[in-house]
């Protein structure tokens, strides 16, 4: 079984009309990296998902998850 992490960055983002550069300067990353979290193609450190989380002011729980497939 392999592990995916999924996210709802962009859910969230979009939610509170954020932009990306916004986002990224809010939590000490380039633009280029939120791209990649929002495509699934950057697995965040705990600090940086730490982060995300707090500036959304949600749980690590409900922005990140771990997706198991077969």
């Amino acid at each position: 079984m392999q592990e995916k992490i999924i996210n709802k960055v962009c859910e969230n983002r979009l939610a509170r009309k954020v932009t990306q550069e916004e986002l990224a300067s809010q939590v000490g990353v380039s633009r280029q990296t939120i791209i990649a979290l929002e495509k699934g193609n950057y697995t965040p450190s705990i600090l940086l998902a730490l982060k995300i989380a707090s500036f959304f002011k949600l749980s690590v729980e409900e922005v990140f998850n771990i997706a198991y497939e077969k």
